[in-house]
């Protein structure tokens, strides 16, 4: 994957990066996508949304992060579904913030 959002990051780099780290990261910008929606910017929203699925495809090309496949991809199209479609799974911006906040706390409980 070229890296056009994140400057400087390379995959190299983000693997270095535990799951946990990395789905923390994913949050932040999950959490700026989302604040921006809310705050009515939508041009923000979509560039924060934008960093949030390179992260995610960054994570899923992780060869540390094979087993996890699957929850990585299930939660890039459902987020991807959230914020640009029909939101089918019924998800809410509160709901997110969770989902990833629980990582944020695991990764620095492992530090």
């Amino acid at each position: 994957m070229n890296i056009v959002f994140h400057q400087g990051l390379t995959a190299e780099k983000w693997q270095r990066f535990s799951l946990l780290e990395q789905m923390a990261n994913i949050g932040s910008e999950v959490g700026r996508a989302i604040n921006w929606r809310n705050k009515g910017n939508p041009v923000q929203a979509e560039a924060a949304l934008f960093r949030g699925l390179e992260l995610f495809d960054l994570t899923r090309e992780d060869p540390k992060n094979l087993r996890r496949l699957r929850e990585v991809g299930r939660a890039r199209e459902a987020f991807l579904d959230f914020f640009s479609g029909d939101n089918q799974y019924g998800f809410t911006g509160e709901a997110w913030q969770k989902y990833f906040t629980d990582f944020a706390i695991a990764a620095r409980h492992n530090h």
